[in-house]
């Protein structure tokens, strides 16, 4: 019982850092520019609708400075199903891919954060 109630309390202060999640940029937003948080909210939402509708439609999403979302063809190939010891077809399809600009690449590259992150890690 006194180790489930001290995991409960203290197990946020055990975490080194968290990663950022889309609630978490949300609230950025909204306390950089003081926009209300359920209109940044929806912006945020209909950002990432217009992107997956335009990949779903074929088309690339290309952002100057930042990346590309672009689809990768990924082609047939004959996968196994070792419990049943049989064979199966997998048929040529896309993936949405996700490729950071060079600019961006060189950024993370810099940073001093990343680096003393991943010297800890």
């Amino acid at each position: 019982m006194f180790i489930s109630n001290f995991y409960i309390w203290f197990a946020p202060l055990l975490k080194k850092e968290k990663d950022m999640t889309k609630a978490d940029v949300i609230n950025e937003i909204t306390e950089k520019t003081g926009i209300e948080k359920i209109a940044v909210q929806e912006t945020v939402e209909s950002f990432f609708k217009v992107i997956k509708n335009a990949m779903n439609d074929g088309e690339n999403v290309y952002f100057r400075g930042f990346g590309s979302f672009i689809l990768k063809k990924r082609a047939t190939k004959v996968a196994r199903n070792i419990s049943k010891n049989t064979q199966l077809t997998i048929p040529e399809h896309f993936i949405p891919k996700f490729k950071p600009a060079k600019v961006f690449v060189e950024k993370i590259k810099k940073s001093e954060k990343v680096k003393s992150k991943a010297a800890s890690a």
